[in-house]
């Protein structure tokens, strides 16, 4: 089977990093849906929730010790993903709000 990246593939390490990508999403999602009154389209949500996602959720993991090296046995990876999750959502619906607030002073 080809696979085009080198060395082994790991689900668990790209695990978290989709969690925060769908959360955030999500969160900014629902933050555009609550701040009717800034007009963004769906793009800038989606990618500003995306990448607030990750951030939020990377910010957040690391703030709660890291989900990397979290002990399974001992529920370190629920946490870990609950952690990316709402990390996520919440990272993802501050920087929708950030930049839905940007482009509201910009159309000024």
């Amino acid at each position: 089977m080809f696979w085009p990246f080198r060395g082994d593939f790991d689900v668990e390490s790209i695990l978290p990093i989709i969690v925060q990508i769908v959360t955030g999403v999500l969160g900014g999602q629902a933050v555009g849906a609550v701040l009717q009154q800034v007009a963004m389209s769906q793009l800038p949500k989606i990618i500003s929730g995306a990448v607030g996602g990750v951030a939020g959720g990377t910010l957040l993991g690391s703030l709660l010790g890291g989900a990397a090296g979290a002990d399974p046995a001992a529920g370190g990876a629920l946490g870990g993903l609950l952690g990316n999750a709402i990390g996520g959502a919440g990272g993802g619906a501050i920087l929708t709000a950030i930049v839905g607030a940007v482009m509201k002073a910009m159309n000024k």
